[in-house]
């Protein structure tokens, strides 16, 4: 199968990246990254689950709004809502009841959004979405 418009697949390895990044590589994928008008962030999370599935919701938001990767709108909040929600979806089963540490990536060009999951227990999730470009962003990327 090929792939005429891969955005949504660089989106998402870009945002596993930052996943499984080191502080300092992320600095660095940071910097490169917004050469190329890809927003990125990442966050550090924890706790038992599923207790702890809103927290890792809030910090997503929070990192995406914080690094400028979506605006406060209803609109891209729901994208980062659903994206991360998803991602968990898909590794709930075999993490529920434990008590789990690792990083989120959050990747953003454009309409394509990416989330990734990353636990120290080697478990990963990511998840796309697409989100509206609003009058007031500028568009670019890869």
């Amino acid at each position: 199968m090929e792939f005429r418009d891969n955005k949504s697949v660089d989106i998402c390895r870009i945002a596993l990246k930052m996943s499984i990044s080191s502080r300092e590589e992320e600095k660095k994928l940071i910097k490169e990254y917004a050469e190329k008008k890809i927003k990125v962030a990442a966050v550090d999370v924890g706790g038992a689950i599923p207790n702890a599935r809103f927290k890792f919701i809030e910090s997503t938001l929070l990192a995406a709004k914080r690094n400028g990767i979506i605006q406060d709108e209803h609109v891209h909040d729901g994208a980062v809502i659903g994206a991360i929600r998803e991602a968990m979806n898909q590794i709930e089963s075999n993490i529920n009841g434990l008590s789990v540490g690792g990083k989120i990536g959050i990747a953003r060009n454009g309409e394509h959004l990416g989330v990734a999951i990353f636990l120290r227990d080697s478990i990963c999730a990511v998840a796309h979405r697409s989100v509206a470009i609003l009058p007031n962003e500028q568009e670019g990327g890869i």
